[in-house]
């Protein structure tokens, strides 16, 4: 926890519910200990994207829909998400559950590694949501740069790691050390990105909003 757990608690109760069936998948999810952004991160993203109107995103990392069927709630009409997962299990549970918000038509998913789908990937984008392996954000940079139209925004979730990120590679244990060092790397990197301008925000596991600025 980063942030008070009782601010937190208390920003939650604030919130007002989403749609009947993307409530329904949130809790399925948290049944099922699927990892899915936070409440507070979903407020962020959702004002994001009305402030912003992206007609084409890009999710890295689908898991199990809930974030593409949120972020396609809040997008001006036309808008199109397409979003990448690897992991077989979860594939046909965000197909399913894409089928029961009624957005086969909005979201596209594709399967496969994120780094190779990326650099198959033509055009760009105007919104990047990044929410894969933590320790894979440094190597999807460059594709995500390219991605990105000009003037749009990348948000990379979970840069904290619960505070971690702040820590000596020593006291992180052993297990997690690669991806703390993978993360930290990847933040400096945002910061200092010729193209990028980035805010490193305290909010969940911490959110990272970039700018692609213009040559």
């Amino acid at each position: 926890m980063i942030v008070d757990e009782r601010m937190v608690t208390y920003i939650h109760s604030l919130e007002e519910p989403e749609n009947e069936v993307l409530e329904k998948i949130e809790q399925e999810a948290l049944d099922t200990y699927v990892p899915i952004i936070r409440k507070e991160t979903q407020s962020f993203l959702k004002v994001l994207l009305m402030i912003k109107k992206p007609l084409k995103v890009l999710e890295i990392g689908t898991a199990v829909g809930f974030s593409a069927i949120l972020m396609s709630e809040y997008m001006p009409d036309g808008g199109r998400i397409t979003t990448i997962e690897k992991y077989e299990k979860r594939i046909p549970i965000a197909r399913e559950n894409f089928r029961r918000a009624g957005k086969e038509g909005q979201i596209t998913l594709i399967e496969g590694d994120a780094l190779e789908v990326m650099r198959r990937l033509e055009g760009t984008y105007d919104f990047i949501f990044m929410d894969a392996a933590k320790g894979q954000y440094i190597h999807y940079l460059p594709e995500a740069v390219r991605l990105l139209s000009e003037g749009g925004a990348l948000m990379s979730d979970n840069v904290l790691q619960e505070g971690d990120v702040i820590e000596s590679r020593f006291a992180v244990e052993r297990r997690n050390r690669t991806i703390h060092s993978r993360m930290r790397e990847y933040l400096y990197e945002l910061k200092h990105h010729e193209r990028l301008k980035t805010t490193i925000l305290p909010l969940g596991d911490g959110i990272a909003l970039s700018v692609k600025k213009g040559l």
